[in-house]
């Protein structure tokens, strides 16, 4: 009966000693975080919870359960098990805190900041720190974990001798993946492209929605998302319509009959604009930028403060300028000759017939 009850007692203890060490754990991270509400790395903190809790449950059994005198024949096996679920317990935790204090930071800049893009390009920073700590910890802990079975610690001299030429080969092997890795470190710290930046590439327009170590993900207008290589944007030119400043200047083109009211479609297009909402009221303009010999090419300039509004900004002025033109002024619109060429029997005779004697007059040697 003893040797049930001895396990029984430790791993009782063990979890009733995780139970009030976690409570009192998290009952302080409240109080501190209800005094200083303005800090947000308190309530971040509580995403910990449950790896502390596993890491001390864990630490108290591999501490005490040899008291527990369990048979030597699983005495290897349970301490080997114990190692494997604290090392990794304790990546998880590494993992949460690092992630808690990282957003901590992130938010508190956030919620001071005034432009926007600084937003975005922090945002980025830190999406992609916390993907490279993560993974730090990841490879760190496969390690520790490896490194506790016993054939793994006799190769442990060879492998290390052999790092530099395995490192080698690797490295040829992985040329796409490790350029693709530095050249996402490239975009979160060299300010290229952002969470949230409105890019176009390969003739998409989208916004960036998601940017990792190894590809990106631009969400186009139509709810589509393309992944890319991050390679792709180190590589390759591409539009960036909101690195530093998202205003833009969008046209409109108009092609229109030469007897156009030029001065009375100014007027319109500025009451148009008026009444929308996504003008930011910078620019407009209305000019001739081209003749042909059947039409004129008329250009409507506008600004808005996005590229979202623009688009929307262009479409309005389109659908109105030319439903104004269409019920008020349908002569300006651009207009086809259908009508066809007359026949023979509609043209003029143009038939030449013989002189007479009188239209041709006495001839040479006549009296």
């Amino acid at each position: 009966m003893e040797h049930i009850l001895r396990p029984l007692a430790v791993l009782g203890g063990a979890v009733l000693i995780t139970l009030i060490a976690g409570w009192a754990a998290d009952q302080t991270v409240r109080r501190i975080g209800a005094r200083h509400p303005e800090t947000p790395l308190w309530g971040l903190l509580a995403r910990c919870r449950m790896p502390l809790r596993v890491v001390l449950c864990t630490a108290l059994l591999r501490a005490g359960y040899r008291s527990a005198e369990l048979p030597e024949e699983h005495d290897a096996a349970v301490e080997q098990v114990l190692n494997l679920i604290l090392i990794g317990a304790c990546a998880w935790l590494a993992v949460r805190v690092a992630t808690a204090v990282v957003e901590s930071g992130y938010a508190r800049y956030a919620a001071g900041a005034q432009d926007p893009a600084r937003v975005r390009r922090v945002r980025t920073q830190v999406t992609l720190i916390q993907r490279v700590v993560t993974a730090a910890v990841s490879v760190v802990a496969i390690a520790a974990m490896l490194l506790t079975f016993p054939a793994m610690q006799a190769a442990g001299a060879s492998v290390l001798a052999s790092a530099g030429v395995i490192g080698i080969v690797a490295g040829i092997a992985a040329q796409s993946t490790l350029g693709n890795l530095f050249a996402g470190l490239q975009i979160a710290f060299g300010d290229m492209v952002r969470i949230g930046d409105t890019v176009v590439v390969e003739g998409q327009w989208g916004t960036v929605e998601e940017i990792t170590l190894t590809y990106l993900v631009v969400t186009t207008w139509d709810e589509r998302r393309v992944t890319m290589p991050v390679s792709y944007f180190t590589s390759k030119p591409f539009e960036n319509w909101s690195r530093s400043n998202p205003r833009m200047t969008g046209t409109v083109f108009f092609h229109l009959d030469h007897s156009a009211p030029m001065d009375l479609m100014r007027d319109r297009l500025h009451t148009v604009l008026k009444e929308c909402p996504e003008w930011d009221g910078r620019a407009w303009s209305l000019v001739i930028t081209d003749t042909t010999p059947s039409t004129i090419q008329v250009r409507a300039l506008v600004t808005a403060k996005d590229p979202d509004d623009i688009w929307t900004l262009r479409c309005v002025v389109r659908e109105a300028l030319v439903a104004w033109l269409r019920r008020e002024h349908p002569y300006a619109l651009p207009r086809i000759n259908t009508a066809t060429a007359p026949g023979l029997e509609e043209a003029p005779d143009r038939r030449q017939t013989p002189p007479t004697g009188e239209d041709i007059g006495p001839g040479p040697g006549t009296t």
